[in-house]
């Protein structure tokens, strides 16, 4: 059974700016999903008008209607962000904010339309913090519908307040790889668990 993954990058960096290493850290984890049949699509939030709001369509010229179609055909959502001032991006928290539409939006059987998805998350940043930002994405992925597996996050912090970024570096470390492997194995075995049989009906 083919799974289709939708990994947004929450980088502040458009596409044609400096390398980013949430890029590289989603890359990673589309490569072992790739492994267990999971075909995954990157979408960098940065290049798209996401419009402020906490609605499905905020109107002309909004790009989030595209972008939550692309979540809802998908059965696993990847969040990507860096670390700014020991938080998850802006672009992370105005997706998040989009999502909020799915506490309203139901199917006929009374589930959020993203009920059945599964999420997890990816962290990079020259600081402390990757705790706190995957707690925070963890308690509002749920909030909005998803379900996550266990060690559904993989994270890189490097030296506080240093230069090395993690795209640039040389090599990914072994407990790094493991993360990934974590995440990758988990969120696609819960994926095909939920796609075979979806959670009851509320009504």
């Amino acid at each position: 059974m083919t799974l289709k993954a939708l990994a947004l990058n929450a980088t502040l960096k458009p596409t044609g700016k400096d390398p980013s290493s949430t890029d590289r850290m989603l890359a990673l984890i589309a490569e072992r999903m790739a492994r267990a049949d999971v075909e995954t699509e990157i979408v960098r939030l940065a290049d798209h008008d996401i419009k402020p709001g906490v609605t499905s369509d905020e109107g002309a010229g909004d790009a989030w209607p595209t972008i939550r179609k692309q979540i809802l055909d998908a059965d696993i959502l990847v969040l990507g962000t860096p670390i700014w001032i020991g938080q998850p991006s802006s672009v992370v928290k105005r997706a998040l904010e989009r999502m909020d539409a799915f506490l309203e939006e139901t199917d006929d059987q009374g589930r959020m339309v993203s009920y059945g998805r599964v999420a997890a998350i990816a962290v990079v940043g020259n600081e402390d913090g990757a705790h706190h930002v995957s707690a925070e994405l963890y308690q509002a992925l749920n909030d909005v519908g998803f379900t996550l597996a266990p060690n559904a996050v993989a994270y890189w912090v490097g030296e506080a307040m240093g230069s090395t970024n993690f795209v640039d570096l040389d090599q990914v470390s072994d407990k790094v790889m493991t993360t990934v492997d974590m995440l990758a194995v988990n969120t696609v075995h819960l994926a095909r668990l939920l796609k075979a049989q979806p959670f009851p009906p509320l009504k």
